[in-house]
């Protein structure tokens, strides 16, 4: 134990601390590429977004005897400890305050942890610390950090204040840092750097006007080697025709605070785009304004665009679709197709072929979702003008968090079902800012949530989109996680209650549970020593699971 560590007394056994070699082998970007299973090397486990684990040592029928292994809190800051914090960044203040919101690195038996500005190696058998790395940050807005990313021996992370910053995994001393946005322009990062090949993709947020873009660096020296811009940006760029100006289009928004996924066959990286600027206020953006709350495909090694395909068009309620999609082979009216599959924040669920972009399905999923008019030929829901900021106020579903958010969600090949948290609700929304011309940012409206509506666990049909299972949690108004699912036959996630569940993965009902409190990110699993454990984090707490 180290003075940064609190551990909890309990009365189960504890792993014995043991010391972890530093002669690691890092990890070698084309491990990525197999099926999850001992390890979890990248923010989704691979580069699917399935978070399908291949592990089953711990199954349906012992899932029972799950205790707790080892707990600790991390400490944030630069306080010393032993091992003492290592200094970095080019700012002098500080902010102490940090939840584990991200994915946790599990490789070469090492837990790579972060919070902003934060990032701690652990030994993964008994979560003692190995190094803390801490940066000094300029400012900037501290919601959140949704893990690192690792290439060779390398580490990678983004700060609040817009550096992506790469450390020596062993040591935790950093290599270097380069700036991939303008503060001073409101921008703040808090995405996982993804790494494919010789790429480490980064992407960044705004809450202002400026537009989107992703940015892939050299992961050795940290040279840029390509820029893509998420609106248009340049006279006669795609997409120009869908804002009512230029300038509208360089303005507006489309960021990109979450991961994708890699589709190695035809080297498509596919990720989600953020709302468009100004948020609630799109008389002044009249059009679709592509390419926000979008999927996007572009070649990796280019950085071009190969396809889009828009899931809000003229999003007015902050529904962006930034969502970690899932790649999922399926059987679609008796052919096998490639498809790629997004619960949206919208309270739409879309199927869409990954290698053209070409609609499969769509369904409204969300239980209370009344925004749209319907869905039209082309699978995309139609916006009712009806249901946007008014002076008097519009009762619109669902409520601006979403009907799901950031959380990722899960798909299990073994059962063919996708899986997402279900959050159903509505707000009164009155348009304080009649100007035509739109606010800023996400400005111009008065939103109050207002009554209650049940949440659920809900299993969907890729192929089909079909709802095919809900099991509604008790508290309506509780926080979602993320979802996990593993070849045990498992479903791992968070009810919003401040429990943490393992369900039956076919049916959803509940076969284990533990009162750890409000659950932080998504769980994971990977193997030491030939034991399992299932991690997950309860704000600056981590806990690991296995069984004994």
């Amino acid at each position: 134990m180290t003075f940064k560590q609190l551990m909890l007394a309990a009365s189960l056994a504890v792993a014995p601390v043991v010391l972890v070699a530093q002669a690691q082998s890092g990890l070698d970007p084309a491990a990525i590429l197999k099926p999850l299973e001992a390890s979890w090397p990248t923010f989704s486990g691979d580069y699917t977004g399935r978070r399908y684990s291949a592990l089953k040592q711990i199954t349906q029928a012992n899932v029972k005897n799950l205790t707790l292994s080892w707990m600790i809190r991390v400490v944030t800051g630069s306080r010393g400890g032993l091992p003492p914090t290592i200094i970095g960044g080019v700012g002098t203040r500080e902010f102490t305050a940090g939840t584990i919101k991200g994915a946790i690195l599990a490789v070469d038996d090492v837990l790579y942890v972060t919070a902003p500005d934060n990032v701690w190696a652990l030994d993964a058998r008994d979560g003692r610390e190995l190094w803390h790395f801490y940066w000094r940050t300029r400012g900037a807005t501290h919601i959140g950090n949704r893990g690192a990313g690792m290439w060779h021996n390398y580490l990678f992370f983004e700060t609040p204040d817009n550096y992506l910053v790469s450390l020596d995994a062993k040591t935790g001393q950093e290599r270097w840092h380069v700036e991939i946005a303008d503060l001073n322009q409101q921008y703040f990062s808090t995405p996982p750097p993804i790494i494919i090949g010789n790429h480490v993709i980064v992407g960044t947020g705004n809450d202002l006007d400026g537009p989107g873009f992703l940015q892939s660096f050299d992961p050795e020296t940290g040279k840029l080697q390509w820029k893509f811009y998420t609106v248009p940006m340049n006279a006669g760029d795609p997409g120009l025709d869908t804002w009512p100006s230029l300038e509208a289009a360089r303005y507006g928004g489309g960021h990109t605070w979450m991961p994708g996924s890699y589709d190695p066959a035809t080297n498509l990286y596919i990720f989600g785009t953020g709302n468009p600027t100004p948020a609630y206020t799109g008389v002044g953006r009249p059009g679709d304004n592509l390419f926000t709350c979008s999927l996007i495909a572009i070649n990796v090694d280019t950085g071009k665009m190969a396809w889009y395909y828009q899931t809000s068009p003229h999003d007015t309620h902050d529904w962006d679709s930034v969502q970690a999609p899932i790649l999922i082979d399926a059987t679609v009216s008796g052919k096998p197709r490639k498809l790629v599959s997004m619960a949206a924040r919208n309270g739409y669920f879309f199927t869409v072929d990954r290698t053209t972009g070409e609609p499969i399905a769509t369904t409204k999923y969300g239980t209370s979702t009344n925004w749209a008019k319907g869905i039209n030929e082309k699978g995309l829901p139609v916006p009712d003008p009806a249901k946007e900021a008014t002076i008097p106020g519009a009762l619109v579903s669902p409520v601006e968090g979403g009907t799901t958010n950031w959380q990722p969600y899960t798909y299990s090949p073994q059962t063919g079902l996708f899986y997402t948290q279900e959050q159903n609700g509505f707000n009164m929304l009155y348009l304080s800012d009649p100007d035509p011309r739109g606010s800023m940012g996400l400005g111009g409206k008065i939103r109050t949530e207002i009554g209650s509506a049940p949440r659920f666990l809900t299993a969907l049909d890729p192929a089909t989109a079909k709802v095919v299972w809900r099991r509604p949690y008790a508290n309506s108004s509780g926080g979602a996680s993320g979802l996990l699912t593993t070849a045990g036959g498992l479903l791992f996630g968070g009810d919003g209650s401040d429990n943490f569940v393992a369900h039956d993965a076919r049916t959803g009902k509940p076969l284990w549970h533990t009162r750890i409190g409000a659950v932080s990110n998504a769980p994971q699993t990977y193997l030491v020593d030939g034991r399992q454990y299932v991690l997950v984090a309860t704000g600056d707490a981590l806990w690991a699971f296995s069984l004994y």
